[in-house]
């Protein structure tokens, strides 16, 4: 269930990896923001993945720096 698995994270460019991680990190705010008043939870282990996305590719782009 991975959204962005770290095969085709190494393919693609740091900008396309910023954009990616931008956009997961508003989707990780929206869903707190959402629990935080009380709306019931739409996919629990959707937050957990979108958290290890975001370590995968900053993972990435740490390796690719150096």
């Amino acid at each position: 269930m991975a959204i962005l698995k770290t095969r085709d994270a190494r393919k693609q460019d740091s900008a396309e990896l910023d954009k990616k991680v931008r956009e997961l990190r508003l989707e990780v705010a929206k869903e707190k923001a959402n629990i935080a008043i009380g709306a019931p939870v739409s996919s629990p282990g959707k937050m957990r993945e979108m958290k290890k996305t975001i370590a995968r590719i900053l993972t990435v782009k740490r390796e690719n720096a150096s």
